[in-house]
């Protein structure tokens, strides 16, 4: 099912070298996020809760809203960086609660714009 609405969501989210796509999975274990220009098919950067700088300093485990904020703060550093300020938000069919949320509000606080 979130497969399901996962692509029908991608129907009218689409990223554009201007403003790209912000991409979300988690699974049980781990919280991966993309940045991707859809217009060229091309990944400009991903971070996830695998990486040493952000698992170092997770405490209570990598799979849980904590974890999510630290990723969200990194993907805003990451797209000032690349010159990135606004962003289309893609949840990947998941529930905007929890995890997925945590993201959004800690990228928005960071300074990205979604």
């Amino acid at each position: 099912m979130r497969l399901l609405r996962h692509d029908r969501l991608r129907k009218s989210v689409s990223g554009t070298a201007e403003r790209p796509r912000l991409s979300v999975f988690r699974s049980l274990k781990e919280i991966y996020v993309q940045v991707i220009d859809d217009t060229v098919g091309h990944t400009l950067f991903s971070v996830s809760t695998k990486e040493k700088a952000v698992a170092d300093g997770l405490e209570g485990g990598h799979c849980t809203v904590a974890a999510a904020k630290v990723v969200g703060k990194l993907v805003a550093e990451r797209a000032k960086e690349k010159g990135i300020t606004e962003v289309v938000f893609d949840r990947g069919g998941h529930v905007y609660h929890g995890r997925v949320q945590a993201i959004a509000e800690a990228a928005r606080e960071a300074g990205l714009k979604l």
